[in-house]
């Protein structure tokens, strides 16, 4: 079993130090980056007349890419550090949207999908490890929950961006780029702050999934859903009535609940018991989807749905992130957190080209049965953990 965090671990002493705004810095970068790409994308195929199946295929291709790239992350902070390495993988990503826009065929979309959604989970995965490290532990899930706002507000940047500028021409591609690298230089900047990673330590971070399963799957069920949604949902806004604009702001709806229900949600994770607090998420989540169809029949009644849905739901990785933090350390902690990344990733495949079967079987409310599906069998899960009463 990976080593248990021990007493004695060096922390930051305040939630407003470098050492904590620098992944927080990171983790918005990965926000952005992704809430940008997925309706983008998704968007201009829908345009080109490619089906959603198609569609759900292509955005799936970002769990595959952040499946391969997490393992990579351990070596690449052992080797770099984190600052240096979360820098590299901007650099990467910026040259990979631009690369969106240069190539217009299908095939090579896949590709370089691969190289964008690597290169976000290595930022992903290096920053959470960053945050994790620092974080005081009698406060962990508020800064887990500070961590998690700037997340939402990165995903909340994105198709807000694509709200106001439109989805036509290279000015998304370019402004997104722009966005992204100008983050970089804060992140290095803190890099005198970034935590050493330990030479020795487990590295096998399938075995992360079998110790604390109950968190792991949160990661996983949080990845379908939210990429799910996030894909799929400006394309399910157009298919009830609403323009493209109208519908890429449903997936800000989405986000910024997420905003304003990360720190009371990690604040909570502090206080009560967290495996009772995933459920409740879960069942939470499971409501919302089913009121999606019920709500489609005006922009104003599906963005307020999505915005509670979208911030309860993000509970879900908050607090099991939360969790992580605070059982792990030095490498153990990079792989622990690297586990957890990679079944987001998992969740990644799974979720988008799910609901895009389903949006094709049951146009269009088949996504929303999806999204009730997945969060079922997370709640399910939960329930039993907790009537077993064994860890998470």
């Amino acid at each position: 079993m990976p080593a248990a965090r021990s007493p004695g671990t060096p922390e930051a002493d305040t939630l407003w130090s470098i050492g904590l705004m620098a992944p927080i810095i990171a983790t918005f970068t990965f926000g952005v980056g992704l809430s940008l790409s997925l309706p983008l994308l998704s968007l201009i195929l829908e345009a080109r007349g490619v089906p959603s199946y198609l569609i759900g295929l292509n955005s799936a291709t970002a769990g595959i890419a952040s499946i391969a790239a997490t393992p990579v992350s351990v070596p690449l902070a052992r080797r770099l550090g984190p600052a240096a390495g979360i820098a590299a993988a901007i650099a990467v990503a910026a040259a990979a949207l631009i690369g969106f826009y240069l190539v217009e065929a299908l095939w090579a979309w896949f590709l370089i999908r691969i190289a964008f959604h690597g290169a976000l989970t290595v930022i992903f995965v290096l920053s959470e490890y960053w945050i994790s490290a620092a974080a005081p532990e009698r406060r962990r899930g508020l800064a887990m929950g500070l961590y998690g706002t700037a997340l939402s507000v990165g995903f909340a940047v994105g198709p807000t961006m694509l709200g106001v500028i439109g989805t036509e021409g290279f000015l998304p591609f370019g402004l997104g780029a722009a966005v992204l690298l100008v983050t970089a230089a804060p992140i290095l900047a803190a890099r005198r702050w970034q935590p050493t990673v330990a030479a020795h330590g487990r590295t096998r971070i399938l075995a992360f999934v079998a110790v604390a399963p109950l968190a792991m799957f949160a990661s996983f069920t949080f990845g379908a859903v939210e990429s799910g949604a996030m894909a799929l949902m400006p394309i399910y806004g157009i298919a009830v009535g609403f323009g493209q604009a109208t519908a890429a702001l449903m997936v800000s709806a989405l986000a910024l609940g997420n905003v304003v229900s990360q720190i009371p949600i990690g604040w909570l994770a502090d206080r009560v018991e967290r495996r009772r607090l995933l459920l409740g998420c879960a069942l939470v989540g499971i409501a919302g989807a089913a009121l999606v169809p019920l709500a489609s029949t005006h922009p104003l009644w599906l963005a307020a749905v999505l915005f509670v849905w979208g911030g309860v739901v993000a509970g879900l990785y908050t607090v099991g992130l939360t969790h992580l933090g605070s059982r792990y350390k030095g490498l153990d902690l990079v792989s622990a957190n690297a586990a957890f990344v990679m079944m987001y990733a998992c969740g990644v495949v799974v979720g988008p080209a799910a609901m895009g079967v389903g949006m094709d079987v049951w146009r269009p409310h088949g996504i929303a049965v999806v999204m009730g599906a997945i969060l079922a069998v997370y709640a399910a899960v939960a329930a039993v953990r907790l009537a077993t009463a064994r860890p998470t």
